[in-house]
């Protein structure tokens, strides 16, 4: 293998005590890998919503400065006084970003699993991927097939297990169905297309007609606009249909989590049934884990008592899933990298690029079908 360099750029985030956040590209001591750990030169790492939250810390973008004058750009841009509270653990800690990525192992600790990935290109959950080197466990090392670009492999764990994830949580909780927000998505996408393929109920809940002309046009059988003004009348239609019971909900704030335990209620209870003042008694779950919408969620109650609201991330998941059954997910993302799991961009940048300022107010709007790709070796 080719000697690695002693230094690497990575890039920082970091929260001042006066109320500011700073954006930097830091040179720091290329880290050496422990005997379980392996160290990834990066090629590509995708920028997800998860990123932003810590990349950005709720700052005010249309009012972030860049200055260019030294070697490496920097941003800053003011933190609203209200969100200062929530990010005190973090004031005054430079942190490095990134959940995810793919390149090649050019070191590995003695462990024998640490060893069986030298040489390998590998898709990775890693924390610090918006860097040119990042250590990794070969545990969250998904090793990919002989001549695959890393750009196909970038995406290979938070999408493609979150949607993984999402139907073995519907089986484990002994649910039937599935609703998802925000399901013209990359990871939207890719969830239709494993509900498809594997006989799920599922139903895609969107905000633009062209959105839902686009999961149509790939399969998607239960489709529902918010946009639409028969929109809780056809979510309605759709749960009756698929007697789904289980929602993930990417958006977060607003009324939508309460529409659909509302909706849920609706189609469980015949027109006919007689009066309870308790609901049914079918339990109705919602899990809240993306926050595209940061105002608190609305729940207007007509659901009776048979129900909760919660969050979920992959992470936890993942800690609870046995090695088995995480290594049948790993697997079957390798199979299908290009098909069931493949991701699409719009934008791809360098290090110094993700710190334009125009760029970064571009990312913080979170558009569906847009999604930047980060090269940190360009």
């Amino acid at each position: 293998m080719p000697e690695t360099p002693s230094t690497t750029r990575q890039l920082h985030s970091l929260v001042a005590t006066e109320g500011e956040l700073l954006l930097s590209i830091g040179q720091v001591d290329t880290p050496r890998p422990g005997p379980r750990e392996v160290l990834v030169r990066v090629e590509a790492a995708p920028v997800n919503p998860s990123d932003l939250g810590l990349l950005l810390a709720m700052a005010d973008l249309s009012r972030a400065v860049a200055d260019e004058t030294a070697d490496e750009p920097t941003v800053r841009a003011p933190i609203p006084a209200a969100v200062m509270p929530v990010l005190g653990a973090r004031v005054g800690q430079a942190m490095p970003v990134g959940n995810e990525g793919a390149g090649v192992v050019v070191a590995a600790g003695e462990s024998p699993e640490a060893q069986a990935l030298l040489g390998r290109t590998v898709g990775f959950l890693g924390g610090a991927t918006y860097a040119e080197y990042c250590l990794a466990s070969p545990r969250m090392c998904l090793p990919l097939p002989e001549g695959t670009d890393p750009v196909d492999g970038a995406s290979a764990f938070v999408n493609p297990l979150t949607a993984l994830g999402m139907v073995e949580t519907m089986r484990r909780e002994g649910h039937t169905g599935l609703v998802h927000t925000a399901a013209a998505s990359n990871l939207g996408q890719m969830l239709n297309r494993i509900c498809l393929a594997d006989g799920v109920p599922l139903v895609n809940l969107v905000r633009r007609p062209e959105q839902a002309a686009l999961l149509r046009d790939q399969g998607a059988a239960h489709v529902c606009d918010s946009s639409e003004p028969t929109f809780e009348a056809d979510l309605v239609t759709a749960l009756r249909d698929t007697g789904a019971t289980l929602a993930f909900d990417a958006i977060g704030g607003g009324r939508i989590a309460g529409q659909i335990l509302n909706a849920m209620e609706a189609a469980l209870v015949p027109a006919d049934a007689p009066y309870s003042r308790y609901g049914s008694d079918v339990h109705k779950q919602v899990y809240v884990y993306g926050a595209l919408d940061p105002r608190p969620i609305e729940l207007r109650r007509r659901f009776g008592f048979a129900w909760s609201v919660g969050g979920w991330l992959l992470t936890p998941f993942l800690a609870r899933t046995s090695t088995e059954d995480l290594l049948r997910m790993r697997q079957r993302v390798a199979d299908e990298l290009t098909t069931t799991f493949a991701s699409h961009y719009t934008d791809q940048i360098s290090l110094r690029e993700a710190l334009d300022v125009e760029t970064l107010q571009r990312c913080a709007r979170q558009s569906t079908g847009q999604k930047f790709l980060l090269r940190p070796q360009r």
